[in-house]
């Protein structure tokens, strides 16, 4: 697994070494244990024989999209922290050739962009912004691993947790300051940390390949989401924060592939492929991730 020291990975490696999986780690920095693997440093690239042998590669590399603003720098950096891992390990791939392990690639629901009213599955077109093209460059290059393996592409929605989408809402709510984001009534794709680990693994074990979306199985909008944390913290959800001061702040790109975008992801491949969820809306998703207060 590469990306293992993120909020998705290390719950990934807890869950699948809490049931005895074996997991090898990739670091960026000399191994210290039997269980990591050095790659993508100055003195190790990527070894085939690392990955020989394995089940699956899972791959979630890459820069946060949650840190603002998006300057040309830090777009350089959202680019490149997400394909020059996937492309390693697709080259490593290929080089193992016949027998190579599955090939499950971290993407994003920002694939699609902006489309109000559609319903996004699988199946619907790339957007125009700057982070559907950054999810296109990513798809494709794991793609380049097709050819000798199975190759699946994890459309992640933002994940409901402390330490995901909730993370800058949070002090907000705390201080009384959350209410509708520009409109609020544009729909946001969410899931919850379970069923994110949950649907890594079971793409892991099933045949399910190509884009996958992991996103929650029904529709919430983005005043969803802040009115359920502000009833879940007891506080109000009052105060609007409109697009045009949130693009002064953050950006245009931000503000408007993750903040003010309107996608109603919907999980086709999952269910179609028997995945059962354990929060079936956001507000038991925020529920599970948001002590109660005292």
């Amino acid at each position: 697994m590469a990306g293992a020291s993120g909020l998705i990975g290390g719950a990934l490696v807890d869950s699948l070494r809490d049931d005895g999986v074996e997991v090898t780690t990739l670091v960026r920095r000399p191994a210290r244990t039997a269980h990591e693997a050095e790659w993508l440093t100055d003195t190790q690239t990527l070894d085939p024989a690392v990955l020989d042998g394995a089940e699956a590669v899972v791959c979630l590399n890459g820069a946060s999209i949650g840190r603002f603003p998006w300057t040309a720098h830090y777009r350089n950096t959202l680019l490149w922290s997400r394909i020059v891992p996937t492309r390693a390990i697709a080259r490593a791939l290929r080089e193992l050739g016949d027998g190579a392990p599955a090939f499950v690639s971290a993407s994003a629901v920002g694939y699609y962009g902006s489309a109000p009213g559609e319903r996004l599955d699988e199946s619907a077109p790339r957007g125009e912004t700057f982070l559907a093209d950054l999810c296109g460059e990513w798809e494709a290059a794991a793609s380049a691993a097709s050819d000798q393996t199975r190759v699946a592409l994890l459309r992640t929605a933002p994940v409901v947790h402390e330490d995901g989408v909730l993370k800058p809402l949070l002090l907000l709510t705390k201080l009384g300051l959350s209410g509708p984001i520009g409109r609020g009534t544009q729909a946001w794709p969410w899931i919850s940390l379970v069923d994110e680990i949950a649907a890594i693994r079971h793409v892991i074990d099933t045949d399910v390949e190509g884009p996958v979306n992991l996103s929650g199985p029904t529709r919430a909008t983005a005043n969803d989401l802040g009115f359920a944390l502000a009833v879940r913290m007891n506080r109000p959800f009052l105060v609007r924060a409109p697009e045009w001061g949130m693009k002064l702040v953050l950006g245009r790109d931000a503000t408007e592939a993750i903040l003010t975008a309107d996608m109603n992801v919907v999980p086709a491949v999952l269910e179609a492929s028997g995945f059962a969820f354990t929060h079936s809306t956001v507000e038991d998703a925020v529920a599970a991730a948001v002590p109660a207060p005292a």
